[in-house]
């Protein structure tokens, strides 16, 4: 008699969408390598599972996706040697051997590089599933847009500015790898339902940016603000245009500050605040400063005493964290509706919590997802908890790993590019000779259990962080992150610690704990 395909996994544990766990059983056909209705399957095609594995109690989540990765176990997913086999097999070995961390999909990122290379590697980047492998969802581009003053590790000699708009991103980019959504993945020899993933990361305030985010939108794309020292007005400007990712929060943007929370003041963004209002600050003035303390000034009028100064009725000044009014006029330039920090006002309070308000008819503001690079490095854990806090739909775990992602590599000084070298410490990397953090060595399946560590949240919770999460950001819930019926049958078996037991690609084990 013939196998039917069908797996029950029973004692176990589901993460749901919503945050929870429930104890049912799973069936997936190995075949398909989908997620079956196992009523619908039992009742409907009156067939019984061949196979049923019992878990004992451990957790079966859907397959965790890394959304910004920029390599790993040797192989650098922005190096080109003018050899594409050597290319497409460096893809595969990453693929191959990531899904011992969990993982079942993601998107290699490219860092800032030649502008001439760009075309050709994100041809190459087109969605991919090797057998037996991590999916390659598509690409991330973060840069070359960006902002000089929050470039990082990225190198000066290859930032530009998008004077052109959306063609300078053609220009960069190539034509086809920005083309609408469908006939781009028609070009990769793909149908329309295939996973097609494109993220670009970019300043908002660089020249020329803020007017290529909606095109970009509307081709299917995501653009996520990062490397960047945009206002709180220039953010959200950006978010209303169709940005709606944030690039690993904190790291690479200006810290939060409480007169202009600039992009990390998105997370705490109101939805009923009036699209073109703008907050008016209270004046910051450098007069009071300049002058030196004396028993009286020109007019007999004593001066205050420093013993009286409160931040709350007197002018002081506080260090600019964004060079606030040069960054809006160059916005300004691009969009007739910016306006400059102090001469807007704030829309008067709703009456009710809905887009209505005294002032007329408001579109709600739909926070955008942020990334979080939760090595213990990168961001504090009260940061963490503070973002998730604020935040816990958007959340998204990454790890922004390089090269020499290997959870088997040893600490030590290791080979980068362009006779540079990393030095690994722990999960901690950056440049050799500098203090500059160079990405992480954190792989996301220990960014899922520290994740819980931080925040105090439950393992649900946590996981769907790294699986549902990045799916609904990229708009392929539907097929990923979840273990919804018809979806992907991309697993990771985890014990309840969080540690990886087993990881499941399209219904059949890829890896197992020895």
């Amino acid at each position: 008699m013939s196998s039917n395909g069908l797996i029950c996994f029973t004692n176990c544990l589901l993460p749901q969408e919503d945050g929870t766990f429930v104890e049912k059983d799973l069936w997936i056909d190995e075949t398909r390598g989908v997620i079956l209705d196992a009523q619908k399957t039992f009742f409907l095609r009156r067939e019984r599972p061949d196979k049923i594995i019992d878990l004992g109690g451990n957790i079966l989540s859907p397959g965790l996706i890394d959304i910004q990765i920029n390599g790993g176990y040797g192989f650098d997913f922005s190096v080109y040697e003018d050899n594409d086999g050597a290319y497409m097999d460096g893809l595969r070995l990453v693929a191959e051997r990531i899904v011992e961390t969990g993982v079942t999909a993601l998107v290699p990122t490219l860092i800032t590089q030649e502008k001439s290379l760009y075309p050709k590697l994100l041809n190459l980047l087109k969605p991919w599933s090797p057998p037996n492998a991590a999916h390659l969802l598509g690409w991330h581009a973060e840069g070359p847009f960006i902002q000089m003053a929050k470039r990082g590790a990225h190198a000066p000699p290859f930032l530009l500015n998008a004077a052109e708009g959306f063609k300078s991103f053609e220009t960069i980019y190539g034509q086809d790898n920005l083309a609408d959504a469908e006939d781009w993945l028609m070009s990769c020899g793909l149908t329309q339902d295939a996973l097609g993933v494109r993220i670009i990361t970019a300043a908002p305030e660089v020249d020329g940016v803020m007017s290529a985010i909606n095109e970009f939108a509307k081709r299917g794309g995501c653009f996520s603000i990062g490397h960047s020292i945009a206002t709180t007005d220039m953010a959200t400007t950006a978010v209303r245009r169709g940005a709606r990712l944030i690039t690993h929060l904190f790291n690479a943007m200006p810290q939060l500050h409480h007169r202009d929370p600039s992009i990390i003041g998105l997370l705490g963004s109101s939805p009923f605040f009036a699209s073109g209002a703008t907050y008016t600050p209270f004046p910051v003035s450098t007069a009071a400063h300049s002058k030196k303390p004396s028993n009286s000034d020109t007019t007999g009028t004593p001066p205050k005493k420093a013993a009286h100064a409160s931040e709350a009725f007197d002018e002081i000044e506080t260090p600019p964290q964004t060079p606030v009014l040069l960054a809006t006029q160059r916005v300004q330039a691009q969009d007739d509706k910016a306006t400059l920090p102090g001469t807007g006002a704030i829309t008067p309070l709703p009456l009710s919590r809905s887009a209505t308000y005294v002032g007329g008819q408001v579109e709600p503001l739909q926070r955008p997802y942020f990334e979080l690079i939760v090595d213990g490095i990168h961001a504090h854990p009260n940061s963490v908890r503070l973002a998730y806090t604020a935040y816990p739909e958007g959340c998204i775990l990454i790890t922004d790993a390089m090269k020499i992602l290997d959870p088997h590599l040893k600490d030590g000084v290791h080979p980068w590019r362009d006779g540079r070298n990393f030095v690994k410490e722990g999960d901690k990397l950056y440049l050799e000779g500098t203090t500059t953090l160079a990405g992480s060595v954190v792989t996301l399946d220990k960014c899922v259990r520290n994740f819980a560590h931080f925040t105090g949240c439950s393992l649900a919770e946590s996981i769907k962080c790294a699986t549902f999460n990045p799916a609904r950001c990229l708009g392929i819930e539907n097929r990923k992150g979840t273990l919804r019926a018809g979806a992907d049958a991309d697993l990771v078996i985890l014990d309840r610690q969080g540690n990886v037991i087993s990881t499941w690609i399209r219904g059949k084990v890829v890896w197992g704990k020895k």
